[in-house]
């Protein structure tokens, strides 16, 4: 018992010391008044459709503070092009939505868009664990992270920043502003700090990081009721991963269907059996 009380003693003045050790590697670059002001004003002239993200966010358990993001992105303009083709509020380049089933021409569909978002910010963070290097992977791609990960030997953002592109590292200092400006700077960074010592402890403890998606083609054939009944998942788990998937099997016959990295070839080893069942109890059902 004095063993394991040491070892909790030990944590917790390391959780102290760590935090305020590593206060100091982020924080806002701007703290101006005018900098205050304009973030807000742009929050204050769109408060239904911030009002409507920052819903969609608690829904599936995520922070508000990450409506910042396509009021960094789009000032919430719907509408809005970048030079690189990305599109719409939250700023969908055609491959990340094509990721998730998002078409290029729904890509300025708030609704749409904002479902997408929400399903690939949680992905993110199940990678991550921080939301500052989530911020990061929307900006420049996971591809890119895990180069400046590799450059820098460390998966500690304040590390491998400096590997990444100057648009993105900007694109995080805009973030903070951005939640200075809300108010929930300490929060993110709270959360930052958090998750470098839970890395320190996941790698003393040989802990991996959750996998990445993988995907594989589906036709309408396949029921997403019994894949979930195969893989031991909820159904509800199926469709986080693929929103769109329902619509695009009903109106095309078929789709993209992304499944955690380590869970793809249970899924493929049962491929045939799982649309053998789907025939089967869809014939019985419709009957």
């Amino acid at each position: 018992m004095k063993i394991y009380f040491n070892k909790i003693v030990f944590a917790a003045v390391f959780f102290v010391s760590f935090e305020m050790a590593s206060a100091q590697y982020l924080s806002a670059s701007d703290t101006s008044e005018s900098s205050v002001r304009k973030y807000k004003n742009i929050i204050n002239a769109n408060k239904d459709v911030v009002q409507f993200i920052e819903n969609s966010l608690a829904k599936k358990g995520l922070p508000k503070h990450l409506r910042n993001l396509p009021l960094i992105e789009s000032h919430f303009d719907r509408n809005i092009t970048s030079h690189a083709g990305a599109v719409g509020l939250w700023q969908f380049m055609n491959a990340h939505a094509n990721q998730y089933g998002l078409t290029a021409d729904r890509r300025n569909d708030i609704y749409r868009s904002t479902k997408v978002a929400v399903v690939s910010l949680g992905n993110l963070y199940k990678k991550y664990g921080n939301w500052v290097t989530v911020i990061a992977a929307y900006n420049c791609g996971e591809g890119n992270i895990a180069k400046a990960m590799q450059s820098a030997n460390s998966s500690q953002y304040h590390v491998f920043s400096k590997y990444l592109p100057a648009e993105t590292i900007n694109h995080v200092k805009k973030y903070l502003n951005a939640c200075y400006a809300t108010g929930e700077l300490n929060s993110v960074l709270t959360n930052y700090n958090s998750s470098r010592m839970q890395k320190v402890f996941d790698a003393r403890s040989g802990l991996k990081e959750e996998s990445s998606l993988s995907e594989t083609e589906i036709n309408a054939g396949f029921s997403l009721k019994i894949i979930a009944e195969e893989l031991k998942l909820s159904l509800n788990d199926i469709l986080n991963w693929n929103p769109e998937i329902e619509e695009e099997l009903q109106t095309t016959g078929e789709s993209t269907l992304y499944l955690p990295t380590d869970l793809m070839p249970d899924f493929l080893l049962k491929k045939n059996k799982i649309l053998s069942r789907s025939i089967k109890e869809g014939n019985i059902t419709s009957k």
